[in-house]
């Protein structure tokens, strides 16, 4: 018997604190009109941020329980958490592992996906593969959480960018396709260009990389448009081939976050009209390994996305890589 799997609930968390993008102006008051720029290029007006003494895995807690609640399922009953982040508790052990602890899901496995802002479509092909594979496996949690300011430099300008927060999902066995299919792509000669470079085996955490920031995400040099105008329609058109459905198909896009112009300039390219994606940056900031997930959540509160629309997510992770998804909502 053939087995499918689906997405039976979402869930998604804003911390409480509000910074707006004047908070940001007298912030970065050292690089005059940045602020402006960058909320005309990108359409973020504002952002929101945990509390100083939380860590990733307690922003991605309330988010896991209302996907779960909207499931009709304990913590118990989870048995495999998936969770995407650039912005980990630790370098190990995995924030998984913390979350699993922390959400009381005693009975579930856990692994981390790293792969920066591709992480919650990256999960979440993984978690509809387990599915289909593993008779075992019942409900799979995936959480997309980022917490990334706490990892800035407050007189970074790309500070501006980071917003935290964390989406999550519950994907679970169904009796009709509702994965339908994946894609990925990547090109590491980007790896370079944006992170956090000290702090692993490549450079150690020392004295010299903490006083010189190098333990702090920073931006080396921009990545060039076409990364995403090109790449995020080279993933769309092959999942619709690989899934046997054309582009004017599609009910919902989502993708990565981070810039208003360059999801318009994609929806053209692909000639499907603006109502047919759904952007939260402009309220939420650029919330990173979370924001698919949140912009899902948000897109089915809103009405925008219904019971059997075909919903395409493709996200866009420095390094760089790109993940795609396309399913059917059940």
């Amino acid at each position: 018997m053939t087995r499918y799997a689906t997405i039976v609930s979402t869930g998604s968390f804003l911390p409480p604190i509000e910074v707006s993008n004047d908070a940001l102006r007298k912030q970065l008051a050292h690089v005059p009109d940045f602020v402006d720029k960058m909320e005309a290029a990108t359409g973020i007006r504002k952002r929101w941020y945990a509390p100083d003494d939380w860590s990733t895995s307690d922003l991605a807690l309330p988010a896991a329980q209302q996907a779960l609640d909207r499931a009709g399922l304990k913590p118990e009953d989870v048995d495999l958490i998936i969770l995407g982040t650039d912005s980990p508790d630790y370098i190990t052990p995995a924030t998984s592992v913390v979350l699993q602890h922390k959400l009381g899901a005693k009975n579930a496995g856990t692994f981390d996906v790293a792969c920066a802002c591709a992480s919650f479509s990256t999960g979440l092909a993984a978690a509809a593969g387990l599915i289909s594979t593993n008779p075992g496996l019942c409900a799979i949690l995936v959480v997309g959480v980022y917490l990334m300011h706490k990892l800035s430099d407050p007189r970074d300008p790309t500070i501006f960018f980071y917003g935290d927060g964390a989406g999550a999902a519950v994907v679970a066995p169904a009796e009709k396709p509702g994965f339908i299919a994946s894609a990925f792509q990547a090109d590491g000669s980007y790896h370079g260009y944006w992170g956090i470079f000290a702090g692993g085996t490549a450079e150690p955490a020392s004295e010299a990389a903490v006083r010189e920031g190098r333990t702090q995400v920073r931006m080396v040099q921009r990545y060039p448009p076409e990364v995403n105008e090109q790449g995020w329609p080279r993933l769309v058109r092959e999942l619709a081939e690989r899934g046997g459905f054309a582009i004017s198909d599609i009910d919902l896009a989502i993708f990565t976050q981070v810039r208003k112009p360059t999801i318009e300039k994609v929806m053209a390219e692909l000639g499907l009209p603006l109502e047919r994606t759904h952007m939260v940056m402009e309220e939420l900031g650029y919330t990173g390994s979370a924001c698919i997930g949140m912009a899902l959540h948000d897109a089915l509160e809103k009405g925008k996305a219904r019971p059997g629309d075909l919903v395409v997510l493709v996200g866009s992770g420095v390094g760089y890589n790109q993940a795609g998804v396309a399913f059917r909502l059940p």
